[in-house]
């Protein structure tokens, strides 16, 4: 653990234990800092921070609510199904003019699915992969090598891998 990390966890220590702090906590890749094999400690100190809604809100049972947002797939495939909420980027028309704005979406086969049954749900899997996109590397096609005299292409406009991430560029065929 890096000394941020143990600073950061230790912060997470000391809020768990003051009742007198209480509302919503946010937090930002709170994994960063944090030695891989820690995280389920942090993950369950994070559980231990938010109200416990099986109980009575009290002294020992302060009202917080935790919000965290992670890229990591160690933390999401660590977190219940039902606490996971997927943000996506979306292009919207708002009065004619284009506009981006956030759309959330849930795992499958959880209670929010239930509360709102027109909004997909995204796959873990699809979620993981998103996550860890070191998968299995693109082969180039032949005529792009071709294109950069028999090397593979260095800029990323006419990289095969690259093509679906840049606007408005269709993947070669």
């Amino acid at each position: 653990m890096s000394k941020a990390g143990e600073l950061r966890f230790l912060a997470l220590a000391v809020l768990s234990l003051d009742p007198r702090e209480e509302g919503l906590i946010c937090l930002e890749e709170p994994e960063n800092g944090i030695h891989p094999e820690r995280i389920p400690v942090m993950l369950r100190l994070l559980e231990d921070i938010a109200v416990d809604i099986e109980s009575e809100v009290g002294e020992d049972n302060p009202l917080r609510q935790v919000i965290i947002n992670t890229h990591s797939p160690a933390v999401v495939s660590q977190v219940p199904d039902d606490a996971i909420l997927v943000s996506e980027l979306q292009e919207v028309i708002i009065g004619g003019q284009p506009a981006r704005t956030a759309r959330f979406s849930w795992l499958p086969d959880t209670w929010r699915c239930t509360a709102d049954p027109q909004t997909p749900p995204v796959a873990r899997g699809k979620l993981l992969a998103y996550l860890n996109p070191a998968g299995p590397s693109i082969p180039y096609p032949e005529h792009a090598k071709a294109a950069a005299g028999g090397r593979r292409p260095r800029r990323l406009m006419d990289r095969p891998d690259f093509q679906p991430c840049l606007p408005g560029l269709q993947q070669s065929p």
